[in-house]
């Protein structure tokens, strides 16, 4: 048979040890693989010259979001 270590007063075989390692390594993976992400903005930022150029173009995105939900 392989080898072992002494762990805690057990003998603890190598495949064990190996299994726990590859296992510990995959969580730790799936971990970050699957970690939420900051939410993004749903819409870009609005880079308007001035507050009334801003006002219009949210009023317009209003409208046209307003005439495609009545398709």
């Amino acid at each position: 048979m392989a080898g072992h270590y002494v762990i805690a007063g057990k003998a603890v075989s190598n495949h064990i040890i190996a299994m726990g390692f590859l296992g510990a390594y995959a969580a730790a993976g799936a971990y970050f693989a699957l970690k939420p992400s900051a939410p993004q903005p749903a819409t870009p930022p609005i880079k308007a010259s001035s507050a009334d150029e801003e006002a219009f173009i949210k009023e317009f995105l209003k409208s046209a979001e307003a005439n495609d939900n009545k398709q």
